[in-house]
């Protein structure tokens, strides 16, 4: 059984742990609309984490961190599980997300968890923190 979840107003760490949770606990999860999550916290100091998470290493060595949305979504609950044991690896494997709604998805019901019932004053949505970081959309 797969599980869609919707990603639209959720505040990025609060899904991520979620989805952590339930994909070391043996379910397929698919993450759709990454692009609309949010990253809560001011605009400036936003910004400056995700420009020092791609400056960190080298260009040939690494760490290599992603543009994308749908990649950082990924690599940020990547960063949630063991993913160097082997049943971590085995839980991110059933971890797929997505920008947008694909095609195949279309007209299925979605989960929605942990939106931001409120929207903080302060915060980005993770398609202009892509998009400062150079992603072509």
């Amino acid at each position: 059984m797969v599980t869609i979840i919707d990603s639209e107003g959720a505040v990025l760490g609060r899904l991520c742990t979620i989805v952590a949770k339930r994909l070391l606990n043996g379910e397929e999860i698919v993450v759709i609309n990454s692009e609309k999550a949010i990253v809560t916290g001011k605009k400036v100091i936003i910004k400056e984490h995700y420009q020092h998470e791609r400056e960190v290493g080298t260009y040939r060595k690494g760490p290599f961190y992603p543009r994308m949305p749908d990649r950082i979504m990924k690599r940020t609950i990547r960063g949630m599980i063991p993913y160097q044991k082997p049943h971590g690896r085995t839980a991110f494997k059933k971890l797929r997300c997505y920008i947008g709604v694909p095609k195949d998805l279309q007209g299925k019901t979605f989960e929605k968890i942990a939106t931001a019932e409120k929207h903080p004053a302060d915060y980005m949505t993770l398609r202009e923190v892509a998009e400062f970081l150079g992603a072509k959309m």
